[in-house]
């Protein structure tokens, strides 16, 4: 048995490449195995190669591996151009050439022989006798042809794949079963059992088997995006509005699949501007609700996020960030929209910004947003990128039982607005320069409740929401509207468990930090690095604004150097830490990657050991050493 499986599928844009690879992955997840995906995919509309890598093991997995050790190479069936000297290359052949550098050494190889012509692969034989891959053309094409459609030649593969890894078709079979009906399901069996014992009846050269494991608990596979849309269904929204952008646009697909079982309303709108002004809308007339988008589309929320600032609405807003400036590469992780999401708006911020580094953190940060949010009556936003929103793991079924939360926080009864402040004119005193609490939240009425009539305007306003631009005034609105974020850091300091993860031994020498969705990857580098006997700590920081400057503080104190790990060219976050602990900048490294590809284990490893014996990173990322080193 090995300790691991990570399998690549290959093909193109329309072979059915997610769709498969889900499966599998939760096949996998049912046979007992721990799992992890990641995907890969073009940004052209006109498609492309595409992969995604499924990881299992018996032990947990956090984060994609160094490399992979099973490549199903479907070749490119919607290629548009097979000539080499195209623009964008051979396009049918890319799905086996652009993922050999990543293969193990004594990794398998199938590929489709019914489309992909080896021949036609550059130096192919040459690096398989050195890297001692083991190679198994079939025609997977003519298969799938004879027996169906030429898209169920991925089904075939899938049997392939099965046979070459001793692993029983029971758990595929029963998902097919789910998925399927009639003579589509019988014919892709039939496909399946085919490819299964044309395999086995081979003689296999290889000795990678499937894991095995057992789970002692029920098992779900989810992304990202199902859990922060899940989190924001028990928090009660009952509102969104959007305009699709990639990848944003799956939190709002399921969002707008969703709401309508449980009485809520989607909105698709012409853009982003319109799309955070209604969520804004729908909030201020007393409904929960949320917008988002990624990048560009981001970026024209700024007007309306100021807005909700001003007139202390609460709104969620989800942030999935992506490789830019501009439109960038739409389907590539990158972390480099964190200054923008911090900052953007007019004036001086007063916001919550929460980046989640898992499946689970996704599910209770998107709740701890909407609470934060109605509570204190302030736009609050969650980070994420296209990593953890598109990456699949199984996650304990358990984990969201979890009672819902359907109020909407710090509003009054049209009883408690009699009893509350007015002016002459009747109107109520909705922005209150001493609302009589230590968290400056000022008391909220809902259009329509007697007694609890006020302006709301993106100006200045005095206590009833009438433009002022008196400066005792303007200093006291302002002083009280950012003083809330020193009350939500207390709350959030207070909690019992904190936003902020950590591994390793307490007393280590050195640090490794990151933010969001690379935890797990940096996770795994911390145990390999212990358990070649360095001694490494890290700390995932979810809590961005307001920072967990208590915390961090006691970990930087805590050891002699750290790395500070993240997905951008121009170290957002380590400056983001300087810029509120400015005193630790001469003990922190940052490891930058900013390829299109989130880091694997071993780069980090590499990266860290730059820092105590001078070698030099993986060439994929960039090593900036502290400053005066």
């Amino acid at each position: 048995m090995t300790d691991e499986l990570i399998w690549r599928i290959a093909g193109g844009s329309g072979d059915g490449i997610d769709s498969t690879s889900q499966n599998f992955a939760k096949a996998l997840m049912r046979s007992g195995l721990d799992v992890f995906t990641h995907r890969h995919y073009p940004s052209r509309i006109r498609g492309g190669h595409t992969y995604v890598e499924v990881r299992a093991a018996s032990e947990p997995v956090k984060s994609r591996g160094d490399g992979y050790n099973f490549l199903l190479a479907l070749g490119d069936s919607f290629a548009r151009n097979p000539q080499e000297e195209a623009i964008y290359g051979n396009e049918e052949l890319k799905p086996i050439v652009e993922n050999l550098d990543e293969l193990r050494e004594g990794g398998i190889i199938i590929y489709d022989e019914g489309l992909i012509d080896i021949e036609e692969v550059p130096e192919f034989e040459a690096r398989v006798e050195e890297n001692d891959w083991h190679v198994y053309p079939l025609d997977l094409r003519s298969l799938a042809r004879e027996k169906g459609r030429e898209v169920m030649r991925n089904t075939a593969g899938v049997g392939a794949t099965a046979a070459l890894l001793d692993y029983d078709l029971d758990h595929i079979e029963d998902l097919m079963a789910d998925a399927m009906s009639g003579e589509i399901l019988e014919t892709n069996l039939d496909i399946l059992q085919i490819a299964y014992d044309e395999v086995k009846a081979k003689e296999f050269t290889h000795d990678l088997r499937m894991p095995t494991g057992e789970h002692e608990e029920e098992q779900v596979l989810l992304s990202g995006s199902n859990a922060i849309a899940f989190g924001a269904l028990d928090s009660g929204c009952r509102f969104i509005a959007g305009y699709p952008m990639t990848p944003w646009t799956e939190v709002y697909t399921l969002m707008s699949q969703y709401l309508p079982e449980v009485g809520g309303i989607s909105e698709q709108v012409e853009d982003e501007i319109a799309a955070a002004a209604l969520a804004l809308g729908a909030s201020h007339a007393g409904v929960k609700a949320m917008s988002g988008s990624s990048g560009g589309g981001f970026a024209l929320m700024s007007e309306p996020l100021g807005l909700a600032e001003m007139t202390e609405t609460p709104v969620v807003l989800i942030e999935a960030t992506r490789a830019g400036p501009s439109t960038g590469m739409p389907t590539k992780p990158e972390q480099s929209d964190l200054e923008h999401v911090l900052y953007t708006s007019q004036g001086d911020s007063c916001r919550v910004v929460f980046a989640p580094g898992n499946v689970e953190e996704a599910y209770e940060q998107t709740r701890a947003a909407f609470e934060i949010a109605y509570d204190y009556q302030l736009p609050a936003i969650v980070l994420y990128d296209q990593k953890i929103g598109g990456e699949l793991r199984n996650v304990d079924e358990s984990f969201f039982d979890r009672e819902p939360d359907p109020g909407l926080g710090a509003t009054l009864t049209e009883e408690e607005i009699a009893e509350a402040a007015h002016h002459a004119s009747g109107k109520f005193s909705r922005f209150q320069h001493d609302p009589g609490n230590e968290r400056g939240v000022s008391p909220r009425s809902i259009p329509g409740q007697k007694g609890g009539r006020f302006l709301a305007t993106g100006n200045e306003h005095n206590e009833q929401g009438h433009i002022s631009e008196d400066p005792d005034n303007r200093a006291a609105q302002l002083e009280r509207r950012i003083g809330k974020l020193d009350s939500i850091r207390g709350d959030l300091d207070a909690k019992e468990s904190s936003n902020q993860t950590y591994r390793g031994p307490e007393d280590a020498d050195y640090g490794i930090i990151t933010f969001g969705s690379q935890q797990g990857t940096v996770e795994e580098a911390v145990d390999r690095l212990n358990d070649e006997g360095h001694s490494v700590r890290s700390m995932g920081v979810s809590d961005l604004m307001p920072l967990a400057e208590e915390e961090l503080t006691e970990f930087l104190s805590s050891v002699d150097e750290a790395l500070v790990v993240e997905m951008t060219a121009s170290a957002q976050f380590r400056g983001l830490i300087q810029k509120e602990l400015g005193r630790f900048g001469p003990k922190m490294h940052s490891l930058l990657k900013y390829n299109g590809n989130p880091f694997e284990p071993g780069e980090i490893v590499d990266g860290f050991e730059a820092i105590i014996g001078g070698d030099d990173p993986a060439p994929t990322t960039t090593f900036v050493p502290a400053a005066g080193d």
